[in-house]
């Protein structure tokens, strides 16, 4: 052997070789990866046939090796790390010769450029991607982020280390609406930190600041790492999970685990929400902390009037605290006692199909101790007297037709239990009712009539619903009977819009916080999966650009304004109506909604194409389209070039090698670790995008394959690949930001900033490794 070593353990040495010497060749990244997989083939192939490289491999005739069998020791558990006194072989690296392995790589290739490049089901999960990416790039030339910091600073810069606050706050916002980690560290290094330097601020906690903020974007969603991530994790949660199954006596995965293997994007844009808040929360309060440490060196600042009207502490406290928190606990309260609820009254023609057991009961024995172990004794018990309970009525219950007499008593029924109130209306004029109170808290020395007006208009809305509007009054005599309550409501909100575009906050918030709330509230609230959500996204970020580019050249920006009425408006007809105008018969008021939906969907593509056209004539448009292309064809590019080196690491055995050797560990949780420190370490001298596409297709079948809840392992992992940005020397957020940072900040005051938010992160990792509820809680609450 040569130097000692296995054939296996000199080849993976080669592959990691040649992928580090493409890295630091200055070669792009994209190309040097697929570089690095055909040098290091070609290389190994070489070795190979010279007779230098050798694997010692398990002879499976032995009598030691049958006696394990013998034994009940599954075959796949067997290992030359878990039994290294076993007899073994010597056999070359590629058995059946170097041209057998490139023949089979060739197509493995070609197989797996169409799975996942070309025409495979990750293909519109990937798309989200481009989507996201130009919507985060549009928001960033938009100048989002300067009117953000500008406006923040004033309200965090009295604080002790208000302006590093200020800069962990927008860089939060930046990730949930841009995610682009590049563009809010550039962004935030030119504009806040010559102020925090002028302010006094120590060059260690400005840098360690922006660079840490601007990496949020890799966590908190939309995220591209969770995409990327995502796609991937889906795939090798399955295959490990059915093959975990089969190993357990099990026909499949479903029946093993009681529930699908499956995880989606969506999923963990839901699991990594909290965990992201919760990194962004830890940066401030370490901000925080430092400041009341080293007054000197974060000093509170005043940076002027922040456009607000100047109000009392009682006024505040009313209209901000007590008059929202009663109207919000007032309509739950009311939900309680069925004052408002569902009024869905529809029937289903069909009966429910009859419930199933908990646990699939009718499996082998092999199976059904397997099972025991993993659900339990009791939850066994449980399903086989449900599954008993079914037999004795004769099976499942199959779906059958209902006659008109159940029909009609199911509808009594639902009649009878219907709320007053509806959900829909409840919410919609909480909602109007909140921003009149917001307004009346904003400017308390305005006119509160047109205030009053609309509050009085949305309690004769709710008294008209309960005494005039059921379940069976249709969605066009709902609108003709609270028409005059809306008007009133609407004519009150109208002026409340006034008096809130007055402050400075909400004017600069407003916009990026709707366009982050459809978006992620569509994902997260299961209404959509993210490649619709992210084409929503980068046509809302098209529209607040073009605005704000007819603001800066004092235009009228009503086009765009009634283009997003267009789109509420739309969506709103879509929801309360029936559009269906193909049917036999059609009443009146569809045909009306259709045509309202007509015009609002024609005029929304009339103002999105108006938009592009003011961000062309103004030289938007075209950067950022360049730009969007650049960094989408980076992604693919790296993707097929990982796949290529993912194959050379296969054909030689190195995949199964590195796997054998986590699986020699019994303790699940030793290999999750080992797995860790390993990624950490490799955050060093990759980017996440490589430690994505090469090192998780050949860890993930075996951190998969185990007890571990997905999500957990997969926002873990995300969490991990976000150190890869900050730590030396490679960290790309500490070259963005030495890029653009005055010359007195040297390299090392940067790379001394960053050390305490590094460890930050390995204390968030630290959190979600022994509280894991952290990360699975909002998915379980709100379901997919």
């Amino acid at each position: 052997m040569l130097f000692g070593l296995d054939g296996v353990e000199i080849g993976l040495i080669i592959v990691f070789l040649c992928l580090f010497g493409g890295i630091l060749s200055g070669f792009p990244v994209a190309f040097a990866i697929g570089g690095a997989g055909v040098i290091s083939f070609g290389v190994i192939a070489a070795l190979d046939s010279a007779g230098l490289l050798i694997h010692q491999a398990i002879d499976t005739g032995s009598e030691a090796y049958s006696a394990l069998i013998a034994e009940g020791v599954r075959s796949d558990a067997i290992s030359i790390f878990r039994y290294p006194e076993l007899p073994r072989y010597e056999t070359p690296v590629f058995p059946g010769g170097w041209e057998q392995a490139l023949d089979r790589n060739i197509s493995f290739v070609v197989n797996r450029m169409n799975e996942r490049v070309l025409a495979g089901q990750s293909i519109e999960t990937l798309l989200a991607v481009l989507m996201f990416v130009l919507m985060g790039i549009t928001l960033e030339r938009s100048r989002i982020a300067n009117d953000l910091l500008t406006t923040m600073a004033r309200v965090f810069g009295p604080l002790p280390g208000g302006l590093a606050v200020s800069v962990v706050v927008v860089g939060a916002f930046l990730a949930a609406s841009t995610g682009i980690v590049g563009a809010t560290v550039v962004t935030m290094g030119l504009l806040s930190l010559p102020t925090m330097l002028r302010a006094g601020y120590s060059p260690q906690l400005a840098t360690g600041v922006i660079a840490a903020s601007g990496t949020l974007g890799q966590i908190i969603p939309p995220s591209i790492v969770i995409v990327l991530l995502g796609t991937l994790a889906g795939d090798l949660y399955s295959a490990a999970q059915e093959q975990r199954a089969n190993l357990a006596g099990c026909s499949d995965a479903l029946t093993y685990l009681g529930e699908p293997a499956v995880v989606s994007v969506g999923t963990l844009f839901q699991a990594a929400l909290i965990p992201g808040i919760m990194l962004a929360c830890l940066y401030g309060l370490y901000a925080f902390g430092y400041a009341l440490l080293n007054p000197s060196k974060a000093p509170a600042v005043e940076l002027g009037d922040n456009g607000g009207e100047v109000r009392t502490r009682s006024e505040a406290l009313t209209w901000f605290l007590f008059v929202p928190v009663g109207l919000i606990v007032g309509m739950i309260a009311l939900g309680q006692v069925n004052m408002v609820g569902t009024q869905n009254v529809t029937v289903d023609s069909f009966s429910d199909a009859g419930q199933t057991a908990s646990l699939r009961t009718n499996v082998s024995e092999e199976c059904q101790a397997s099972m025991i172990e993993l659900h339990g004794q009791e939850a066994w018990d449980a399903a086989v007297a449900q599954q008993q309970v079914i037999d004795e009525a004769g099976g499942v219950a199959e779906a059958r037709e209902l006659t008109e007499e159940e029909r009609a008593a199911a509808l009594q029924d639902k009649l009878a239990a219907a709320a007053p109130i509806g959900t829909g209306i409840a919410v919609a004029f909480l909602m109007l009712g909140l921003v009149l109170t917001t307004a009346r808290g904003i400017s308390p020395s305005a006119d509160p009539t047109p205030l009053l007006i609309g509050g009085l208009g949305i309690v004769l809305a709710l008294a008209a619903d309960i005494l005039f509007i059921n379940p069976l009054t249709s969605s066009g005599v709902t609108l003709l009977i609270i028409a005059i309550p809306l008007v009133m409501t609407l004519y009150g909100v109208r002026y409340a819009a006034g008096l809130l575009s007055q402050n400075d906050l909400l004017r600069v918030v407003f916009p990026p916080l709707v366009l982050i709330v459809a978006v992620l509230g569509s994902i997260l609230g299961g209404i959509t999966n993210p490649t619709p959500a992210a084409a929503l996204g980068a046509g809302g970020a098209i529209m607040l650009a073009a605005y704000r580019k007819l603001a800066d050249d004092n235009k009228s920006g009503k086009i765009i304004l009634n283009t997003t009425f267009a789109v509420v408006i739309m969506i709103l007809v879509g929801v309360n109506f029936d559009l269906r105008i193909g049917l036999e018969e059609v009443p009146l008021e569809s045909w009306i909604a259709f045509f309202v939906a007509q015009a609002a969907y024609l005029y929304a593509i009339f103002g999105l194409f108006y938009a592009l056209w003011v961000l062309f004539k103004g030289g938007i448009l075209s950067p950022v389209v360049r730009e969007t292309a650049k960094v989408t064809s980076m992604v693919f590019t790296i993707l097929i070039g990982s796949q290529l080196l993912n194959l050379v690491v296969i054909s030689f055995g190195g995949e199964h090698y590195i796997q054998q050797f986590l699986q020699s560990f019994d303790n699940e949780f030793k290999v999750f670790l080992i797995v860790m420190l390993v990624l950490f370490i490799l955050g060093f001298v990759l980017d996440f995008l490589e430690i994505i596409y090469i090192v998780i297709p050949i860890v993930g079948p075996v951190i998969y394959g185990g007890t571990f809840d997905p999500k957990w392992v997969t926002i873990m992992i995300a969490v991990n690949l976000q150190t890869s940005f900050l730590t030396p020397p490679f960290g790309f957020a500490l070259f963005y930001l030495r890029g653009v940072a005055p010359k007195e900040v040297t390299t090392a005051h940067i790379y001394q900033g960053i050390i305490p938010f590094v460890l930050i992160q390995v204390v968030g990792l630290a959190i979600l490794w022994f509280f894991p509820q952290i990360v699975t809680i909002f998915p379980d609450l709100v379901g997919n």
